[in-house]
């Protein structure tokens, strides 16, 4: 088998399963938090780190609402049987980069890496998250060319992998559509607030060796699951979150 197609294979195998790279980390994170501390060693300074943690993985978590309104089915989701692409996407989030997705990704579980404050996890995640992607990367734009021909090559060429170029703004050729992002990104927003809570309360039971309940985390917790049971209800007993097929 020639590299290219065991690089295909291979992306497509990790595709199927990338939603599971955080619990690759539940390890490390446990091993992290074994030495965690106030910043400062003021409780105070730790909910200003907390806060710029939580603010850089809901900036990624935007970027994932943002780019899947804004895209038509068939396209940008949460499949992972296989890949699927009706249409080539180039304006929106798609103008600036070419993988908006994976990018919302990275900075969401950035966010909640950086709340332990070890650079040593940082520099893990970022190498696991590149040698996770890169193979997803060039199975998806391997499936691209293949569809889309020229098309493909020439976004490609003027549109970077994974850095933005802001200056390549368009606005997106579609209408914002809330219910196709509040279906595709209800889990990974209530994911994402309990992954942080659960290690905001791990923290404090390690310094005060007390379950420590903070109301701004029990109104933010109380949030993300109320999002949750509501949206899971609305798709699975009512029609409210059906997407128009026009």
């Amino acid at each position: 088998m020639e590299i290219q197609e065991e690089f295909e294979k291979t992306g497509n195998w990790l595709f199927r399963w990338r939603s599971y790279l955080p619990l690759v980390l539940i390890p490390l994170f446990l091993l992290a938090m074994e030495q965690y501390h106030y910043l400062n060693n003021s409780e105070e300074s730790d909910n200003i780190w907390e806060l710029i943690c939580l603010l850089i993985s809901f900036f990624g978590l935007s970027i994932r609402v943002w780019t899947v309104g804004c895209t038509p089915s068939r396209t940008s989701g949460r499949n992972t049987r296989s890949q699927i692409a009706d249409t080539l996407n180039t304006t929106g989030m798609y103008s600036l980069v070419r993988h908006p997705l994976y990018l919302g990704n990275f900075l969401m579980i950035l966010g909640i890496v950086l709340f332990t404050r070890h650079l040593w996890l940082i520099l893990i995640y970022i190498l696991l998250f590149v040698l996770y992607y890169e193979r997803i990367i060039y199975a998806e734009e391997a499936f691209l060319k293949r569809k889309f021909g020229n098309d493909f090559i020439v976004w490609a060429k003027k549109t970077p992998a994974f850095i933005p170029k802001f200056n390549n703004y368009y606005p997106p050729a579609h209408n914002f559509n809330w219910k196709k992002a509040l279906k595709n990104e209800y889990n990974g927003f209530a994911a994402l607030l309990l992954s942080m809570f659960a290690l905001e309360l791990y923290g404090d039971w390690l310094i005060k060796h007390k379950i420590d309940l903070d109301l701004h985390w029990i109104i933010l917790v109380g949030i993300a699951v109320f999002t949750w049971i509501m949206v899971r209800f609305l798709k699975k007993y009512t029609r409210v979150l059906d997407i128009s097929k026009k």
